[in-house]
């Protein structure tokens, strides 16, 4: 965990994807305390003349935008953590998109740990497996 998933405007470009990628893992790593090596992040391109604001396209506003999911656990994280990681990630996108609009969006999803997992297993799972093993 988590499970990200990335739209931005433009057109597709792999080298951009893998920026946005790394930086998002890195933000994700050391604001919310997630480990890289459980965080998958997908990325989808959206062409501006597509993506709409107040029905005029980004195209035509010249603007770029993004919108963010992110799942994690539910109760893993602060108000503080979380405000911080979304004043982060804008501040990083806007960065590295340019001219973006100010209607991006971030948005945290706290999943149950009984409703959520990987490898076959539920996070809540892992959790009480894990504390079982150190005992």
């Amino acid at each position: 965990m988590p499970v990200i998933n990335l739209q931005v405007s433009g057109q597709e470009n792999p080298d951009l994807a893998k920026e946005l990628v790394q930086t998002i893992s890195s933000l994700t790593k050391d604001i919310l305390n997630k480990k890289p090596e459980v965080t998958v992040i997908t990325v989808s391109f959206i062409p501006d003349y597509l993506w709409f604001i107040n029905s005029k396209s980004l195209a035509e506003l010249k603007k770029n935008s993004f919108f963010l999911t992110i799942k994690i656990s539910d109760s893993t994280n602060l108000k503080d953590d979380k405000a911080k990681f979304i004043e982060a990630l804008h501040n990083a996108l806007a960065s590295i998109l340019g001219s973006l609009h100010p209607v991006s969006y971030a948005a945290i999803e706290e999943m149950k740990a009984d409703a959520y997992g990987y490898e076959g297993l539920t996070i809540e799972y892992k959790i009480i497996n894990n504390k079982i093993s150190k005992v």
